[in-house]
């Protein structure tokens, strides 16, 4: 894959932060915010950037149980919305898109992590993240 196509999808992911981050702190639908985003850039969305936005917020409830689940002590309500949206794009890609190595999901979230987050944040993602990318594969294993 080219430097150009990893620093597009990593900008998309950030976008897609951004924008679901919003939605949790404001209330506002999902495409309000898209709209805004839109008009303060000039420019639609990247596609990448609306097939997060999209795949996390019809799974969210979803995402939303595997991350408390792998959590210990702590619901996804709980965690600060810009973590959980963070670990909400990184699962979404981890579950519903294979081309994706989990890998790249995984640091791509604790990049984002490092750079938006307290100190020992970028920890907390890996450890929730790197829980349930294994038991995905241990589910996708005994499906067979």
């Amino acid at each position: 894959m080219s430097q150009q196509v990893v620093d597009s999808r990593r900008q998309a992911r950030r976008q897609a932060v951004v924008l679901l981050y919003q939605r949790d702190v404001t209330g506002l639908p999902i495409e309000e915010l898209i709209a805004a985003s839109e008009r303060d850039r000039g420019s639609q969305i990247d596609e990448f950037t609306r097939a997060l936005v999209d795949g996390v917020s019809v799974d969210v409830d979803h995402i939303d149980r595997l991350i408390t689940d792998a959590a210990d002590r702590w619901t996804a309500g709980r965690i600060a919305p810009l973590e959980r949206n963070i670990m909400r794009v990184a699962v979404h890609e981890i579950l519903d898109i294979p081309e994706i190595p989990e890998a790249v999901s995984i640091d791509e979230a604790v990049s984002q992590a490092k750079t938006f987050c307290a100190a020992e944040t970028p920890a907390f993602v890996n450890g929730i993240l790197g829980r349930i990318a294994r038991e995905a594969r241990a589910a996708e294993d005994a499906d067979g």
